[in-house]
């Protein structure tokens, strides 16, 4: 019984959630809350997805980029956090594995990955346009 219930309850909060689909190897920028005192700030982390693990409201996601230095940073997130303000994906790319682990050995142009193209969905929703009739030039 009590099962049901929290399944019901996590359906509830995965729908009020507006997600971005993410897969390993997208870039993305992640707008998280950040409390200093009595204000709060948003505060951006940027890097590639390297790994997403676990399944409703536990799921959670890598993002690891480097700072300054050279310095790999790596940040693990859940995915359905109130503190993380919004998810942007800035690029896909396309990767063979689920775990991009062997990154943390590279860097600079070694790191790199193919982009992956997405066809645009508003091209495929919009309808075909009409021809428009010819003016009338005498009048």
């Amino acid at each position: 019984m009590s099962d049901l219930i929290l399944q019901q309850l996590e359906r509830e909060w995965i729908a009020g959630r507006p997600v971005p689909e993410l897969r390993p190897g997208d870039v993305v920028r992640v707008h998280l809350r950040v409390r200093e005192g009595d204000k709060e700030r948003v505060q951006v982390f940027q890097g590639t997805v390297i790994r997403i693990r676990g399944s409703g409201t536990g799921r959670t996601f890598t993002v690891r980029r480097i700072a300054a230095h050279g310095i790999g940073v790596e940040r693990t997130f859940p995915l359905y956090s109130p503190r993380i303000d919004h998810i942007e994906v800035v690029r896909h790319s396309r990767v063979r594995r689920a775990r991009l682990y062997y990154l943390r050995e590279r860097f600079g142009k070694a790191a790199r990955l193919k982009e992956r193209l997405i066809a645009a969905p508003e091209a495929a929703e919009l309808p075909p346009e009409a021809p428009e009739a010819p003016e009338e030039a005498g009048a």
